[in-house]
């Protein structure tokens, strides 16, 4: 296969053979003739991001969206769908250069479990990002998605199933005739999570002297049912413009099985011990409207886009307490927790060569980020299911913050050796807290100019010398601003913190690189410092119930080494592997007394695959080192994941994975303070094998 594509780049623009350039303009290359040869190189750097393809990527061929980020270098992904980047935890994930309402908050985890693999052309980590892109204080991970443009008409389904009754079925297929391009996708998904939980919480009121002990243990199967669709269509109206559309929704309920197990002790003597006993329902559902539209001729490239998502979530937690001591009629309680999340944004992006200079690129954007969050707490009388509601837990709020941005980069080379990429990026954002009958609570209003500065200098040969820097402010989560008491479960509570602030994050990482066609290595060091930090504070009642806020009272700091490479060799063999070992430091407040924490993490990733003929290999191998939390620690964990694909015709692929194969995604967590001491566990079983089948059409 031999591909000549003509690159003009502008930014975030680039050619990609099954992908659509990402949102926004801004530098990549010189304008030049590009002859790609043989299969995709599996990693492209360039001065702002790493791009990795999936076209060789066993596990996107009948995976989830999540195992493909969890096999791409420098990331992290857990069981549960917590993701970081080189150990940073604070990361937004776009889809095609774009945030998404289903991307952020509690619903990014399982959409990224429930996203076909199959459908990711490439992923893009970007660590430092330009000022092109509103990076939230973090790191950005952009999935790209798949848009085939061959003519005629192709397609595939995809199935795999495991145990417990657990399947999912997927089609896709598209069609190119002249200047049309049609895409779509359905799926239906049968799938499941077996979750276990341990808490231990010794408590000790300083003023009274009284003291006591919470034990916590719980275990939930989630049998969840999804149901996705996408369609997607684009138009040549000439040589140089086009119009795009694209659409998708996504249906998800569940039934969880959920037996909490408590047992509280005062005073060394226990004073109760009973079950709590869940079945839900649970539902979520997201959709999304995009309109685009792009020109690009030898001088110039102008984009524009719109875009509505949302999702609604709704969680029923009704619980029948079941007493074991002492001994005394069950208790109901019905609680249920709904949120919706509605994003509207629209962007408009320039970039044009200024001569003697480089490339110059621009762009404007408004964002509407709406969340709503509704709580209801209620005993029910087991005789009369009569609803006793507690005003007190029970609320509606939502937050809304517009953002208005403007930015401007600059891609100047020099000398032959020296790239620069130089921009700034201008926010005003203003966030307003309503409460019942939409009364406001608070406005709050900042601006901020944010600089960012990626520079690289080629050595001989295949070598070079990259730093960037990046400047920008972190909001704080929706959730965390309610002024209301929010029930977690019968050992916690969550009351929001309305007069949390934005936390700067400064950035700044230098790399060594040396890439040849099949050997790609890496050698870096980083520095992230956080001020004004958001951390967890946490107090008991007088009920002895955990009481957990947020406060900026703390500074956070990460520096140290990464490594990477990857090396594809002779005969079908091919080597990933990154590391990383970095010094933390997190400064916290305990009731009025400061806290200073700090230690040492790492992460280490090792993925290899092998093709023979009509059989490809893969194995990857996961270790991501303990962490600071505030006044508190989390323990390592490991997944080791296995993948045979064999090719039975030139149309039909059997697959078969094994994931998480030594079941190390166990992750034990402490806090000391003052008022309280707490061990406990979370495991979120991974351990599971699939087989599937992949048949082409076209």
């Amino acid at each position: 296969m031999t591909t000549a594509v003509t690159v003009l780049s502008a930014g975030r623009v680039s050619a990609q053979e099954t992908s659509p350039p990402p949102a926004q303009a801004t530098v990549d290359d010189a304008h030049t003739q590009v002859v790609v040869t043989g299969r995709k190189k599996a990693v492209k750097r360039k001065i702002d991001k790493t791009v990795y393809s999936t076209a060789d990527n066993p596990k996107a061929e009948n995976g989830t969206a999540q195992d493909v980020l969890q096999s791409t270098p420098t990331v992290s992904v857990s069981a549960e769908g917590n993701i970081a980047v080189k150990g940073n935890p604070n990361v937004t994930v776009f889809i095609n250069g774009k945030p998404s309402a289903v991307m952020s908050g509690e619903t990014r985890a399982v959409a990224l479990q429930t996203l076909s693999g199959s459908d990711i052309a490439s992923v893009e980590v970007i660590t430092n990002p330009s000022a092109a892109y509103a990076a939230n204080g973090g790191s950005i991970i952009n999935i790209v998605l798949k848009k085939n443009r061959k003519a005629g008409a192709h397609g595939s389904v995809r199935t795999s199933a495991t145990d417990q009754g657990l399947w999912n079925v997927n089609l896709s297929g598209d069609y190119t005739k002249n200047k049309l391009s049609l895409h779509g996708s359905l799926g239906v998904r049968r799938d499941g999570n077996l979750k276990y939980r341990q808490s231990d919480v010794n408590w000790r009121d300083p003023l009274t002297g009284k003291a006591g002990e919470n034990q916590q243990s719980s275990k939930v199967f989630v049998r969840r049912w999804v149901q996705n669709a996408s369609v997607g269509l684009d138009y040549d109206l000439s040589e140089t413009d086009s119009l795009s559309a694209s659409g998708t929704y996504n249906f998800r309920r569940s039934r969880p099985y959920f037996d909490e197990f408590h047992q509280d002790y005062e005073g060394g003597a226990l004073t109760d011990a009973y079950h709590r006993i869940s079945k839900g329902p649970n539902q979520q559902s997201d959709s999304s409207l995009t309109l685009g539209y792009n020109h690009q001729d030898d001088d110039t490239i102008v984009k524009a886009a719109i875009q509505h998502s949302g999702t609604v979530n709704l969680v029923d937690k009704s619980f029948r307490n079941l007493f074991v001591y002492p001994q005394t009629p069950p208790g109901y309680e019905r609680i249920l927790n709904k949120a919706g999340h509605n994003l509207d944004q629209a962007t408009f992006d320039y970039a044009r060569p200024v001569t003697g200079i480089g490339q110059v690129s621009m762009g404007i954007e408004y964002r509407r980020d709406a969340n709503r969050i509704g709580n209801y707490f209620a005993s029910v009388d087991p005789l009369t299911d009569a609803e006793t509601v507690d005003f007190d837990a029970t609320h509606r709020y939502q937050v809304i913050d517009i953002q208005k941005s403007a930015y401007v980069t600059a891609q100047v080379t020099w000398a032959s050796r020296w790239e620069a990429l130089i921009g700034a990026r201008l926010e005003a954002v203003t966030t307003r807290l309503e409460g019942e009958a939409r009364v406001a609570i608070r406005v709050a209003s900042y601006q901020s100019l944010n600089p960012s500065l990626h520079l690289k200098y080629s050595l001989d040969g295949d070598k070079s010398l990259s730093l960037s820097y990046r400047q920008s402010l972190q909001r704080p989560d929706p959730r965390d601003l309610s002024p209301y008491t929010t029930y977690w479960d019968a050992q916690n509570l969550f009351v929001g913190n309305p007069n949390l602030k934005p936390q700067p994050v400064k950035s700044l990482e230098l790399t060594y690189d040396a890439s040849r066609e099949d050997l790609s290595r890496s050698l870096g060091v980083f520095y992230r410092r956080s001020t004004d930090t958001v951390v967890d504070v946490r107090t008991f009642t007088n009920d002895n119930i955990l009481l957990n806020s947020k406060q900026n009272a703390g500074k956070g700091l990460s520096t140290g080494l990464t490594g990477s490479v990857d090396w594809r060799l002779p005969k079908g063999l091919h080597i990933s592997t990154d590391a990383s070992i970095y010094y933390l430091e997190l400064d916290t407040i305990d009731l009025t007394v400061p806290v200073h924490q700090s230690g040492l993490s790492y992460y280490a990733n090792l993925a290899m695959d092998y093709s023979s003929g009509a059989n490809q290999f893969a194995f990857d191998a996961h270790i991501t080192g303990p962490s600071l939390t505030p006044q508190g620690t989390e323990s390592a964990t490991n997944t080791i994941n296995a993948t045979w694909k064999r090719r039975l015709t030139p149309r039909l692929t059997f697959t078969f994975s094994a994931s998480d194969v030594l079941d190390g995604s166990k992750q034990s967590y402490t806090t000391d303070t003052s008022t309280f001491t707490q061990r406990g566990y979370n495991h979120f079983v991974a351990r599971r094998v699939y087989v599937g089948l992949v048949y082409k059409i076209g």
